[in-house]
């Protein structure tokens, strides 16, 4: 029955290759080869005399002395600290908030704090510097009618927690929805066993729930990491509205780019984008480890 129905011996060994032969080939020209081509440009440096020559690691020397790369790191390791606990906090109460089944209009409510998600980051940076303006957004406006001082939020001491604000307004949704869908896979004898001992909503969020988005929690916090550290668009585009606070190099990411497609510094964005890769992975590293010895403990 088995042997008719899978064929000979050797064609299912053979058909498993073919089906992952699509994602193996775009895998390999849309993320090695690129990968492979910037690590190579790494190593060398432009020069007026004598063109590119070969460098090796001098480039990465030059990088891990750079103030301008390492303020950047900097300023968007402070923005991680500062805006991810809050976004993730905010989703893990909606998901549990609609998970209660206490709200009504559960399905409304959760279409409007997921649509942000939907908003391109180019437009929603656009629609927040407006909002943001000092000179014509509607909270100037607002605050002229009231004669108060308008709020500086494109200022210097403002900018990072604009640009978090920003962020968490377009991502708390895409969270929510994650640890959404890992609470309606909790098994309802759980709750249901938890009612029977006379457990409350409280009781069972806390004993039940939250250990029950363990994963889903970790998964949304390294996606966290790597968005975080790959900030480009917000400031990019903010950047047009307050160039005297965002500078080319306020973010890695942005620096790389500006090296790059500005300073015509190929070599050198190559390499600063390389040291960024290897920031987040020992970032994302460091969650897992600090996550797995916690599940151990």
């Amino acid at each position: 029955m088995a042997t008719t129905t899978a064929g000979p011996a050797g064609k299912p060994r053979r058909a498993g290759p073919l089906f992952v032969a699509p994602f193996l080939v775009l895998f390999l020209l849309l993320f090695l080869a690129p990968l492979g081509y910037a690590a190579y440009l790494s190593l060398f440096q432009q020069r007026l005399v004598g063109g590119t020559v070969f460098v090796g690691l001098d480039n990465y020397v030059t990088a891990l002395r750079d103030p301008l790369l390492l303020h950047g790191v900097g300023r968007v390791a402070l923005f991680f600290v500062i805006q991810v606990p809050l976004m993730l906090l905010l989703a893990l109460v909606f998901a549990l908030a609609l998970d209660s089944g206490l709200l009504r209009l559960a399905r409304v409510i959760r279409l409007g704090i997921f649509v942000p998600y939907a908003v391109p980051s180019v437009v929603a940076a656009l629609m927040w510097g407006y909002l943001y303006g000092r000179d014509f957004g509607p909270f100037a406006q607002l605050s002229r009618e009231l004669d108060l001082p308008a709020p500086r939020f494109l200022s210097e001491g403002w900018m990072l927690g604009s640009l978090a604000n920003i962020v968490t307004w377009e991502f708390v949704g895409y969270n929510m929805i994650i640890l959404y869908a890992a609470l309606r896979t909790v098994p309802q004898d759980l709750y249901e066993a938890a009612a029977m001992d006379g457990a409350g909503p409280w009781r069972v969020a806390w004993s039940i729930k939250l250990p029950a988005l363990r994963p889903a929690l970790l998964l949304t916090l390294l996606f966290s990491v790597i968005g975080s550290f790959q900030l480009f668009n917000e400031p990019n585009l903010l950047m047009k509205v307050a160039p005297d606070v965002i500078s080319s190099s306020y973010t890695a990411n942005l620096y790389a780019y500006s090296l790059a497609f500005t300073g015509n510094q190929v070599n050198y964005a190559a390499t600063v984008s390389f040291l960024l890769g290897l920031v987040i992975v020992i970032a994302s590293y460091a969650v897992l480890l600090t996550a797995n010895r916690r599940r151990a403990t």
